[in-house]
Parts: C-alpha cells; sequence; structure tokens
C-alpha cells in the first residue's frame, strides 16, 4: 500500500495524467470541429419570406436560392386563390442548401358545403346569420315582404334563384335572405264563389279579410234566403289569385233552386 501511495507521488504517474487529459481534449476538439465541418454550422442559407406571394413566385425564388418545396392547398374566404399563407421553415430561417421547404396555398376551388335549414319558423335573421357563418357561408342582400314574423327567413336565394335546404353550394358564397317585415299579408287569396248561398259567400268574404262590395239580385227573386252567386268581381283566375286586404268583392245572385220536400 505504502509502494502504490509512493507511485502516486512520482513524475511518472504525472505525466501519464496529463497525457490522459491532453488524449481527451484532443478527442472532444476533433470531434467538435468535424461535426461543425460537417453540418456547415453557421453556413445555412436563409428562408426567403414566401407568404402573401403568389405561388408562382414562390416556386420561382425557391428554384433559385436551391431550395426544394412542398405545396398542400386550403380553402381561405377573401384571399386570393393561389396566395402563400403558411411556410415552414419561417422566413429568415437558416438551412442548409436542398432543404425542402413547405408551402400552405389558397386553393383555386372552394369546397362544397350544403346549405342548411334556414326556413324553419323559429328561424330568424340573427340566428341565420351565425348559422351560415358556421358552414362557412356569408349573408349577401336582405329583402323584405309581409309577414307575421319580423325578421323571420321566408326565402334563401343564390345567384336569384331560390335554393332549398340540402343544395350543394361552394364555401365563402354569398346567400340573399328574404325576410318577414313584421306587418302580415298584404294580400290574400281571392275566395271562389260561384254557386255559394249568399250567407256563405258573405262568410268567405269576410273570413279572407276582403269586404263585401255591391250585391246585385238578378232575375225574380221570390225567396230572399234562398239565393246563390252567379257571379263575382274581382273573379279568382289564373292570372289573378290575389287581392290587397280590404278589397270590395261584388256578388250578383239569383234565386236558387227550390229545395225538395219530402212527401207525407
Amino acid at each position: 500500500m505504502s509502494n502504490f501511495w509512493a507511485y502516486l507521488k512520482t513524475r511518472q504517474f504525472r505525466n501519464t495524467i496529463l497525457l490522459v487529459v491532453a488524449t481527451v481534449i484532443s478527442i472532444v476538439l476533433i470531434a467538435f470541429f468535424s461535426l461543425s465541418s460537417y453540418t456547415r454550422h453557421g453556413q445555412g442559407i436563409p428562408v426567403p419570406k414566401l407568404k402573401g406571394l403568389n405561388v408562382d413566385k414562390a416556386m420561382s425564388l425557391l428554384t433559385e436560392q436551391g431550395f426544394n418545396y412542398k405545396i398542400d392547398s386550403v380553402y381561405v374566404p377573401d384571399i386570393a386563390p393561389g396566395t402563400i399563407v403558411e411556410q415552414d421553415p419561417d422566413a429568415g430561417t437558416n438551412v442548409k442548401e436542398n432543404r425542402t421547404i413547405y408551402l400552405t396555398m389558397v386553393t383555386q376551388l372552394a369546397p362544397n358545403v350544403s346549405l342548411p335549414d334556414l326556413t324553419t319558423d323559429q328561424s330568424i335573421y340573427r340566428e341565420a346569420v351565425a348559422t351560415l357563418s358556421n358552414y362557412g357561408l356569408k349573408v349577401g342582400d336582405t329583402t323584405y315582404r309581409s309577414d307575421i314574423a319580423r325578421d323571420r327567413v321566408l326565402e334563401v336565394r343564390f345567384g336569384g334563384q331560390i335554393i332549398k335546404p340540402g343544395t350543394k353550394i361552394p364555401k365563402g358564397s354569398k346567400l340573399d335572405l328574404v325576410l318577414g317585415n313584421g306587418e302580415g299579408a298584404s294580400e290574400v287569396e281571392i275566395p271562389e264563389l260561384l254557386n255559394l248561398d249568399l250567407d256563405a259567400a258573405k262568410f268567405s268574404i269576410r273570413g279572407a279579410g276582403l269586404t263585401i262590395g255591391t250585391i246585385t239580385y238578378e232575375g225574380s227573386i221570390t225567396d230572399s234566403t234562398n239565393v246563390v252567386v252567379v257571379s263575382q268581381s274581382p273573379m279568382r283566375s289564373d292570372s289573378l289569385s290575389k287581392a290587397s286586404i280590404g278589397t270590395r268583392i261584388n256578388l250578383t245572385v239569383s234565386q236558387g233552386k227550390a229545395s225538395d220536400v219530402p212527401a207525407n
């Protein structure tokens, strides 16, 4: 044991330790500089700013600077198709030559979505706007027509045509809405009154929101309680089926047929 401690104090031991330390340091330095040279540490090429450029311009720029690229697409409303909206790595990042740069551009064609049902009795303008937004659709023009419910969605139009729930339309499209004005109908259906007895005709006129006009008796009237409508003005027809609320309906009536009396 005493010989071991004596050896530790010798010059030979100290030289051996120094040799080992120098060898380790040399190995570390060689490895560091070799790796740095291999990876061209600090000598990368900065990635250009590509976001906002057209895809053709971005590809040309990457090719000129020795980069490869891969392109994905996504639909973004209100941004011109072909515009770069994402890049990886970010602009200014130093990378090696021939590195692949990943780009995301706005697609040329919008995907189709199904029109949700906006014309239920409970659907109003504010809810319709929120629903359309969730589907990636927008509200264009709004017009009003007579309906008892204010802002209720009565029709949905696309390109001037009425479209039904489930219709496939491009995402981002603007839809025009026809809404109720809360004032009720200004026009009502003209009832068909021919061959009705006078009391029934009057009941139909009032029930439709119209006004009883002049009643003209035609021919010999022997029983005023038994007359039927033989003409009305205005008359319901293919070209005229509605009239404004309160319109006067004039009637011409004649004697009705005698009621059959059962024999004793």
